[in-house]
């Protein structure tokens, strides 16, 4: 965010009690458009010059009952702090207002950025970069010349067009605008997510158009977001300088809000979100069952699988992770699809195959090796509930699993007697049901071990 800003005075130097303030606008602009004007005349507590009188048209007359410096500081204060301040020659205008706030004995201060500055890097051989003889080369028109409230909004016009120029032209970068962006958007972030709690859910980045840019989980939602300010990558960097608006959703189960994220994203699109979005999901390595056949695992697109293990970005991640699936467990490269021998795979003949693809090895025997080094990857029953963390003290969350699927997630009070499997649904907060949420479930189940209670049928039994 910005503040362009633009004063006149009553004289030529900005040192407190030899010159003083006599009028002040600032104009808040979000990059894209103004948000907010604020204009005042101020009563500077002394004559003014009469040179300046000439050049600006205010009188001590006009200013004889305007507000002081302090009556409006606070204002000036609110429409500033934590933005860039922009003016045709930062240095003058800066100078002053901090001049003001020296006397009240308040520090004032503001990254500042000069569009003369900028001007002469982006518009060079111009004939000269005064404020109205750089407008009049780019016929940008200025009303009510020398008076803060006309300038101004000339420079928020030469703002824009600078700004456009920015996006093409390689000069924008040096000088290090760009990190000048960055730190401001930087000191905008601690009010943005001073409102997060240090809880379990997801959050959002929204830009100016409330539209979301990013979607994140947490355990601790307020550190996550707070870790996007403090980065350096330039994903991070780029995203800080959309951001506008935080919004979150507490889960209190980090496996509910892992689901409710990854459904999110898929639903949302957020520019930032480059792992999750375009269905990166989109390898699996499929489990096929052949009667009187050993199991074949094949790598194979996620919407052709008919029993899925385990989800991938891309062929060659799933390539490796079957490589070492045969590697760990002995399986045959062949019925892998990892080896085109007619007769035996070339794992046998490093003797790390026992031998189903020759006869060796019985193949309910591979069978059953299979199954169980694939544990990991299947629901340890048909139908259960898991119980997880709820979102207050006297609340547990539950994901529902029936025919090892999973039927949607929710909350119910700690108190709750539920008893029939068809009572958790009226409490769904979600049964948006999506190709990975099975995988992150089983992969989630091997690495934790949450309450479970198996359902049967109708009652729900709890296993010994």
């Amino acid at each position: 965010m910005f503040c362009i800003v633009d004063i006149e005075t009553c004289g030529g130097r900005f040192e407190y009690k030899r010159s003083r303030i006599t009028e002040i606008c600032i104009i808040v602009h979000d990059g894209l458009q103004v948000i907010e004007t604020f204009h005042s005349l101020i009563n500077p507590e002394c004559n003014i010059n009469p040179y300046f009188i000439n050049i600006s048209g205010i009188t001590n007359a006009m200013v004889a009952e305007a507000p002081k410096f302090y009556e409006i500081a606070d204002r000036i204060i609110e429409l500033t702090q934590n933005r860039i301040f922009v003016a045709h020659n930062a240095a003058f205008d800066f100078g002053f207002i901090k001049a003001e706030f020296d006397a009240l004995g308040y520090k004032f201060d503001c990254d500042t950025l000069c569009t003369v500055r900028l001007s002469r890097k982006l518009l060079p051989g111009m004939h000269s970069y005064s404020l109205g003889n750089l407008c009049s080369s780019l016929g940008i028109t200025i009303e009510h010349r020398h008076r803060a409230h006309g300038d101004a909004q000339a420079t928020v016009v030469l703002f824009e067009r600078l700004l456009e120029l920015k996006a093409i032209d390689p000069l924008w970068k040096h000088k290090g605008l760009e990190a000048l962006m960055h730190t401001a958007s930087k000191k905008r972030i601690p009010k943005l997510i001073a409102d997060l709690p240090e809880a379990c859910g997801i959050y959002y980045f929204y830009n100016q158009h409330n539209e979301i840019i990013y979607i994140g989980k947490s355990t601790n939602i307020r550190k996550r977001a707070q870790s996007h300010a403090l980065s350096d990558s330039i994903k991070s960097k780029r995203m800080i300088q959309e951001l506008y608006s935080v919004s979150f959703d507490i889960t209190g189960s980090a496996l509910i809000a892992l689901l409710k994220e990854n459904a999110a994203i898929k639903q949302w699109q957020p520019k930032f979100n480059h792992t999750r979005k375009h269905a990166s999901f989109q390898y699996a390595i499929d489990c096929i069952e052949n009667e009187h056949k050993p199991l074949q695992l094949k790598i194979e697109k996620l919407h052709h699988c008919t029993n899925p293990l385990q989800v991938f970005k891309s062929r060659g991640d799933a390539l490796k992770a079957l490589q070492h699936w045969v590697e760990r467990y002995e399986l045959c490269a062949s019925y892998c699809g990892l080896s085109q021998a007619s007769s035996h795979c070339f794992e046998h003949y490093l003797k790390r195959c026992r031998g189903v693809c020759t006869g060796n090895e019985p193949i309910t025997d591979y069978n059953l090796r299979v199954k169980n080094a694939l544990q990991r990857f299947q629901y340890p029953h048909d139908n259960f509930i898991i119980f997880e963390k709820g979102r207050t003290a006297d609340e547990t969350g539950f994901i529902k699993i029936l025919n090892r699927k999973f039927q949607g997630y929710g909350f119910i009070s700690t108190e709750s007697q539920l008893y029939e499997a068809h009572d958790f649904e009226s409490y769904f907060e979600s049964s948006v049901s999506i190709a990975e949420h099975d995988l992150l479930i089983t992969s989630y189940l091997f690495q934790n071990k949450p309450r479970i209670k198996v359902l049967n049928t109708n009652s729900i039994t709890t296993p010994n």
